[in-house]
């Protein structure tokens, strides 16, 4: 059914449709209207046979849901930005339990300074915990990847993170496409736990594991994400067989048959670069768009092969390693290990900083035709920079650079001193 609705209000809806037990989760911008939707249809009744748990903190709210999926529950909760940071600890167990857990990240940029607003920082910060993470591009993926994330957990007995951006998705209304009832339960059967907590069959979990077989329990858990990069694209493929829609999946292209320069990015970022390319190919650019859809698991062969024939390769990604530079690039970079392929990275959009098409395409066009530093800030303003690094070196006590670059830019009305 067609409906025009709020990113997370479809989120809740789609989840709902999945016939969750149990909902645990404190709230936080931006996907505290994920919950609240959820805990609506529950107090209302339109979801029946769930329980939602308030909490007093994130970590609280996985650790309730590491013990309702150990108990046999299928289990949902969602995060964002410095509520994920506080349930790492939990995060990590979760994984390493093999609970099939599914969580929403609304991206949001992580402090300190503080900052509401969207980039990847927050679950890319989490990219060894053992999760996987499959990151939407439009409000419908991210519907249609909550569908296939219980699925994708259940059959491997693994948690799956769900990433959606922060209030670009998450509050934004467009039209999507609402499955019913009767597909959702023809494509999810009901949860079949692997492992559950069974009084009459004890058993211990969480226990004590020396150097005996830590290692082979973690490997364990890299095998499961190898097992993964299978069953993506087959539950993909069973998706778009009960509802008619192509999502999911590892990767996806979008006209890179001849391209010489294809960029690499995920999220929603992806729909502006599209319309970028879109300008560039009419104007005689050979260029096109790799959509990563699966990020842990990386999958490196999918995107060997799709850039295969380029000549170069652009990663846009909205995170930064502090002191190395790109994250998605150094993935990127060992897929296309032994090809001659100059792979730029690109930071963009960090805290939320609006990425503009005229960017974009000056960005491209200056890749094609000169030759580019290591790492490209998208639209960093320098001369701020280089007055609080000038400002550093003259005074020792210069107070906070954060307060001090906000008055450079005009946001605080004060005076430099």
């Amino acid at each position: 059914m067609l409906k025009q609705t709020e990113g997370s209000h479809a989120v809740a809806e789609a989840v709902a449709l999945c016939r969750p037990e149990v909902i645990c989760a404190y709230p936080i911008s931006p996907q505290t209207h994920i919950v609240e939707g959820i805990g609506e249809m529950v107090k209302s009744g339109e979801l029946a046979d769930c329980e939602f748990i308030n909490v007093e903190s994130e970590f609280a709210a996985m650790s309730v849901a590491i013990g309702s999926s150990a108990a046999g529950a299928r289990t949902y909760t969602a995060t964002a930005s410095q509520g994920l940071l506080f349930m790492v600890e939990a995060v990590f167990n979760a994984s390493g339990l093999g609970l099939p857990i599914v969580m929403t990240v609304a991206n949001r940029a992580i402090g300190a300074p503080i900052n509401i607003w969207n980039d990847h920082s927050d679950s890319i910060s989490q990219r060894d915990c053992g999760w996987i993470q499959l990151f939407a591009e439009t409000n419908q993926e991210a519907l249609d990847l909550h569908i296939q994330a219980f699925k994708l957990a259940e059959a491997l007995s693994l948690p799956v993170m769900v990433c959606m951006d922060g209030f670009i998705l998450t509050h934004a209304y467009e039209r999507v496409d609402m499955p019913t009832q009767a597909q959702v339960d023809a494509f999810l059967p009901p949860y079949e736990p692997r492992q559950v907590l069974d009084p009459n069959e004890p058993v211990s979990m969480g226990a004590m594991v020396g150097p005996e077989a830590f290692m082979e329990v973690r490997y364990l858990a890299h095998a499961k994400q190898m097992q993964a990069l299978e069953l993506i694209p087959e539950m993909a493929k069973e998706f778009k067989a009960v509802f008619g829609r192509d999502t999911g999946g590892l990767t996806r292209t979008y006209r890179t048959d001849d391209a010489e320069t294809i960029v690499v990015a995920m999220g929603s970022i992806l729909g502006t670069i599209k319309d970028v390319v879109d300008e560039m190919r009419d104007a005689g650019e050979k260029i096109g768009v790799l959509c990563i859809t699966s990020f842990r698991p990386f999958p490196l062969e999918a995107v060997r092969e799709a850039l295969k024939n380029s000549k170069r390769v652009v990663v846009l990604e909205k995170s930064l390693a502090i002191g190395i530079g790109g994250i998605l690039a150094s993935d990127v970079r060992k897929a296309l290990r032994k090809l001659s392929i100059d792979v730029y990275t690109v930071i963009a959009g960090l805290g939320g900083r609006a990425i503009t098409m005229k960017s974009l395409h000056a960005l491209f066009q200056k890749l094609k035709h000169e030759e580019s530093e290591s790492v490209t800030f998208l639209d960093l303003d320098w001369n701020v920079v280089n007055r609080q690094l000038e400002r550093e070196r003259q005074k020792r006590r210069t107070g906070p650079a954060a307060e001090s670059m906000l008055r450079d830019v005009g946001t605080v009305a004060s005076k430099i001193a």
